[in-house]
């Protein structure tokens, strides 16, 4: 109480100056109306700004969750898409009322996040935080919003390990979507940013832009699925081009994907042994 009373009387001519001057802001403002609304103006303003940067700042809390939430309803969508598909073997000539057991959606997409990336290696990986107990096994397709990943290589229960596009030995059967002539897409471990297209026909007619798509012609990846862009060309061998392709998809901001699970992968390898004997 001592304490109190000292600081009063210390700062009496202090406070008593804030006081009066506190008064006569007030006395302005409520008997003005000028100032009373560039009073109010400023307190809103004020306000404003402050509830704005706490919502930004919650927002900024709440975006693990809202990507979570958009990676769930990404997978859905890409699920609802692929069972409107028509899979491979539809017998189209049956009649509506007789069910077909082969009408069942063939790609089937499980959400993962990307717990561990490189792109600076010659032999990049990406590791997965969803393993065999989420049914995921060797040999299946990577692919993000933008493009393709890579492919499953190692599963544990709940882990996996992905071979990244950025690997320069993995191989993707890609084509010129605006032609439709395929050929093998690979890494030269350079640029992390492009990747080579090779076994292109020279008569084929390319422009810069054109889109670059996964061919389909294997089990691993759905046809037409984005990889990059032409960039830039030249003739090999005489008899085809070999295509730059800027990646539609940057590999530093990799942190959801989706796994591609082929209902009719297994068939497809059976037959195509059988042929093959």
């Amino acid at each position: 109480m001592q304490n109190l009373i000292r600081f009063l009387l210390r700062y009496y001519f202090v406070i008593l100056f804030i006081a009066i001057e506190t008064l006569s802001i007030s006395l302005l403002i409520n008997n003005n109306n000028y100032q009373n609304s560039k009073f109010v103006g400023f307190t809103r303003s004020l306000s404003g700004t402050f509830y704005g940067k706490i919502n930004n700042i919650r927002q900024y809390l709440k975006l693990k969750e809202e990507n979570k939430r958009l990676a769930e309803e990404n997978v859905r969508l890409k699920n609802y898409l692929s069972s409107l598909e028509e899979p491979p073997g539809e017998n189209k000539l049956l009649p509506e009322n007789i069910s077909d057991t082969v009408m069942e959606k063939q790609y089937h997409y499980n959400k993962a996040r990307v717990i561990n990336n490189s792109i600076n290696k010659q032999h990049n990986y990406i590791t997965l935080d969803k393993g065999s107990e989420d049914g995921i096994e060797p040999e299946m397709g990577v692919v993000a919003d933008d493009g393709v990943v890579g492919i499953v290589h190692g599963v544990s229960d709940h882990f996996s390990t992905v071979i990244s596009v950025l690997n320069n030995e993995l191989k993707i059967s890609a084509k010129h979507k605006n032609s439709g002539y395929f050929g093998s897409l690979t890494w030269n471990g350079e640029d992390y940013q492009y990747v080579r297209l090779q076994e292109i026909p020279l008569h084929t007619k390319l422009s810069n832009g054109d889109s670059i798509v996964t061919s389909g012609y294997s089990t691993i990846f759905p046809e037409d699925i984005l990889i990059g862009f032409v960039d830039e060309w030249e003739e090999k061998g005489g008899s085809f081009y070999e295509i730059n392709v800027r990646l539609s998809l940057d590999f530093k901001k990799l942190s959801h994907v989706y796994i591609i699970q082929n209902s009719f992968a297994d068939e497809q390898k059976t037959i195509e042994e059988i042929g093959i004997k």
